[in-house]
C-alpha cells in the first residue's frame, strides 16, 4: 500500500454553527460553517457543505481530476450553503456521490440542494454543475458501505431531524455527531451508539450548560448541546479524543480558548475544533482484518469484534 491508502485523518475545514463569524476575534478558531473530510485509504469523504466546503474545493483544484463521497447531516443553511461555491463540483470530469437522508417533507437531498441554488435566491441551478453526481437516500440506522469502509448511522435529536457518522476503516474509527441536542434526563442511546469505542468523537458543543440553562435566554429545544454533556458522553461510550464542535458564532476566540481549558480538567486529551486541524486515526495492519463482505459485516477492532 501506498502511504495515503494506508491512512485514515480528518482535517477540519469549517468549525462554526449557526452562521460564518470572520473576523479579527475569530482567527484562531475560524469562523466557516461545518466542513470535515476524512481521508480514508484511498477515499475522500467529505461531511457537510457549509462555506467551509468551499476552502477544501480551492484546496482540491490542484489534485484533478477529484472524486469523493459527500455526507449531509440535515440541510440546515449552514451545513448546506457552501456546497453552490464548491469550485470542483462545477469541473467535467470529477465525481461525487452524495448522501443525505430524505427529510420530514419527503424531500431528497437532491431537492433541497437543487432548491437553493434557484432563481431569485442564485444565479446559476444545480445543473450546471459539470462533475458527475450521483446522489443517494440513505436511512438512518443503516449502514453504508465504500470499499473497506463501514459507514454507521443514527437518528440525532434535532428539530427537522438529522443523522449523525460512524466511519469504521481498518480497525479505526471517527465520529461526526453534530447539530443535536441531549436529552435531559439521559443520555441520548443513538449517539452513544455511534460513540462507543471511537477513537475520534466530534461533537456538537454549540453552548455551556450556563447558557443552555439561561433564565433570560434559555437555548432548551434549539437543537444542539454543550461542552458539559460532551464530556459525559465521552466518559461513558470510552472515547479516545474528544473534538469540541460546532462552535456558537458568539464565543469569540478567548472564549473558546477558555472552554479548552475548562474540558481538559474534565477529559484530558480533548481538543478544540479550529480551521486546519488535522488528526490521525490509528489502523490496523490490514492483514490483521476480517472483512465478511458476503453476509454480515465485521471487522476485527483492538478490543475485540464488532459486528451489523
Amino acid at each position: 500500500m501506498s502511504r495515503i491508502e494506508n491512512q485514515f485523518t480528518v482535517q477540519f475545514w469549517g468549525v462554526r454553527g449557526s452562521i460564518p463569524c470572520p473576523g479579527s476575534s475569530t482567527v484562531r478558531y475560524g469562523g466557516n460553517t461545518p466542513c470535515v473530510a476524512m481521508q480514508v485509504g484511498g477515499n475522500r469523504l467529505i461531511f457537510d457543505c457549509g462555506t467551509g466546503v468551499h476552502v477544501l474545493g480551492q484546496s482540491l483544484l490542484s489534485q484533478m481530476p477529484v472524486e469523493g463521497h459527500i455526507f449531509f447531516t440535515h440541510s440546515h443553511w449552514d451545513h448546506m450553503q457552501g456546497f453552490p461555491f464548491f469550485s470542483p463540483a462545477f469541473i467535467k470530469g470529477n465525481q461525487f456521490n452524495i448522501y443525505g437522508a430524505i427529510a420530514p417533507d419527503g424531500s431528497t437531498i437532491e431537492q433541497r440542494l437543487n432548491d437553493q441554488m434557484l432563481h431569485p435566491n442564485f444565479p446559476v441551478p444545480l445543473q450546471i454543475m459539470q462533475a458527475n453526481l450521483n446522489f443517494h437516500n440513505i436511512k438512518a440506522g443503516q449502514p453504508i458501505q465504500i470499499d473497506e469502509i463501514i459507514i454507521e448511522t443514527r437518528h440525532l435529536n434535532h428539530p427537522g431531524e438529522a443523522v449523525g457518522y460512524k466511519v469504521n476503516w481498518h480497525g479505526g474509527s471517527a465520529v461526526y455527531i453534530t447539530d443535536t441536542e441531549h436529552l435531559p434526563d439521559r443520555l441520548d442511546e443513538n449517539v452513544l451508539w455511534l460513540a462507543h469505542d471511537a477513537d475520534i468523537l466530534i461533537y456538537d458543543s454549540t453552548y455551556t450548560d450556563d447558557e443552555y440553562h439561561s433564565p433570560k435566554s434559555p437555548k432548551i429545544g434549539w437543537g444542539h448541546s454543550t461542552w458539559q454533556e460532551a464530556v459525559k458522553v465521552a466518559q461513558a461510550a470510552n472515547v479516545k479524543t474528544l473534538v469540541i464542535y460546532h462552535h456558537d458564532p458568539g464565543h469569540n476566540d478567548d472564549f473558546l480558548d477558555n472552554v479548552g481549558k475548562q474540558v481538559l480538567e474534565k477529559f484530558p486529551g480533548a481538543i478544540m475544533a479550529r480551521e486546519g486541524l488535522i488528526l490521525q486515526v490509528p489502523v490496523l495492519d490490514p492483514l490483521s482484518e476480517s472483512i465478511d463482505l458476503s453476509g454480515k459485516l465485521t471487522w476485527c477492532k483492538k478490543n475485540g469484534r464488532r459486528e451489523f
